[in-house]
């Protein structure tokens, strides 16, 4: 979720919008991300519920009036932080082999491999559930901000809206929409399998794995 912030401060500079650096928000530092409602109060409300849990990142403040192209810097910062999930889930693929490499080489190393190699494998699968989560067009999802711009505008404007409810909405999905939800999902655990296959020859066992 980090990366993901920080990809959107970082887009949004890009295309003229200095806000998230100027507030200091465009940093790797973890605590700079922690919103005391998303980060903390509503994932520990919903595990002390027993259900499904919902939680986030602090967004990364932008200011769409300082993009050079007002709808291209919108899509493009809104797109950054799915871009960046997904090239994380990619590129963990090497590091699963590399990591099976080296257990292969040295055999005393099995155990550390295999808890590091699940380790990532999990953030594979973390990485590109947040992909599909966050294109979700549910305002304020990333994906919304797609969404509207192919909607006529008095329709962009009333869906806009939406976003004050986005979070009760995504609970409710949570709750009650778990086959809509699924289907949503479904490319990105298939896209999760495929890349496990890649690598599947260096992986090592394990029953931290998530299949």
């Amino acid at each position: 979720m980090i990366a993901h912030e920080y990809a959107h401060g970082y887009a949004a500079l890009r295309q003229g919008d200095p806000t998230a650096y100027q507030l200091g928000r465009l940093t790797w530092n973890p605590v700079k991300h922690i919103d005391p409602f998303m980060t903390i109060i509503l994932p520990v409300l919903m595990a002390l519920a027993h259900g499904p849990i919902l939680g986030g990142a602090k967004p990364v403040p932008v200011n769409p009036r300082n993009y050079r192209n007002y709808k291209r810097g919108d899509i493009i910062v809104s797109l950054a932080g799915v871009a960046t999930n997904l090239v994380i889930a990619v590129l963990s693929v090497p590091v699963v082999i590399a990591l099976g490499a080296i257990a292969r080489a040295a055999p005393a190393t099995m155990g550390v491999i295999a808890i590091l190699q699940a380790m990532v494998i999990w953030g594979i699968l973390i990485n590109l559930i947040l992909v599909a989560f966050n294109l979700l067009p549910i305002p304020p999802l990333d994906g919304s901000h797609v969404m509207k711009y192919l909607l006529p505008p008095a329709w962009a404007l009333q869906y806009q809206q939406i976003g004050r409810y986005g979070i009760l909405i995504l609970i409710g999905l949570l709750y009650v929409g778990g086959n809509v939800l699924w289907r949503w999902m479904s490319p990105a655990v298939g896209f999760f399998y495929f890349l496990v296959r890649l690598g599947a020859d260096f992986i090592v066992p394990s029953r931290f794995l998530p299949f």
